[in-house]
């Protein structure tokens, strides 16, 4: 079956598990070696379908959290749109998609995703923070009032516990921030946070490149990967696998 994916953490998935992936998104950037010679059709939240019929899929991937309604609406050819808004749905989209691919391999990692659904959270560590790329500025206590994942600035934009990302750092043990259950992503006022411990993503905004500016600021926090807390596929889920079954 012939895909156009036009979701970053499916396309590296499906391309691990052995699905012919035709085209992507700008943004689909793993494996490196196995998307070289894949053809882009634009990005997550545009697309090109003339360059999309050009490549005869059969079938366009979509997911409802990445990409535009229009995306879905407009599609010409036939699509499939998943919906992965935590931990819990990622386990059903995996056999979804190990269904239809028929991939025993996508089923296996439906199988992982319900391990790391089933086992026990962890326990939050400051001075051993998961995912964790650089300090900001260490942490001076072992308790905070709660964790605030920063995925933008101007304006300082986190992620509630509605989110994929919050199901994540709420299974590794992080206490969250409450906000309205409408408020998937709010904009917040970095101040009003002076005794939380900030995680700042390094994507989608390049918090890692800002470094200098982030010290600046005189908050505690640290820069931690933001594919391994937000690809929902196979990158995210060997992540959380990792960290919660550690290899002795």
């Amino acid at each position: 079956m012939r895909v156009v994916s036009m979701v970053p953490s499916w396309t590296e998935t499906l391309l691990r598990a052995g699905v012919e992936v035709v085209g992507r998104t700008r943004f689909c950037i793993h494996p490196p070696k196995m998307i070289t010679n894949i053809p882009i059709v634009g990005g997550t939240k545009d697309v090109s379908w003339e360059l999309v019929a050009d490549l005869k899929p059969d079938l366009v991937l979509l997911d409802e959290e990445e990409n535009p309604l229009d995306m879905a609406e407009n599609c010409p050819v036939p699509y499939l749109a998943t919906h992965v808004s935590s931990l819990e749905t990622l386990q059903k989209e995996l056999v979804r998609l190990g269904e239809h691919f028929e991939s025993p391999l996508l089923m296996e990692w439906a199988v992982d995703a319900l391990d790391v659904l089933e086992a026990p959270t962890a326990a939050w560590d400051f001075q051993k923070i998961p995912g964790f790329m650089e300090w900001v500025k260490t942490p001076s206590q072992k308790e905070y009032e709660n964790v605030v994942y920063l995925i933008w600035k101007k304006p300082w934009m986190t992620v509630s516990q509605q989110t994929y990302i919050g199901s994540v750092l709420q299974k590794l043990g992080a206490k969250m921030v409450e906000f309205p259950i409408d408020e998937k992503y709010p904009v917040i006022d970095i101040e009003d946070y002076e005794k939380s411990f900030l995680l700042f993503s390094s994507e989608p905004y390049p918090f890692q490149k800002k470094i200098n500016d982030l010290k600046a600021l005189n908050v505690e926090g640290a820069i931690v990967n933001g594919e391994s807390y937000s690809w929902f596929g196979i990158r995210s889920l060997e992540f959380m696998r990792d960290t919660l079954f550690p290899k002795s």
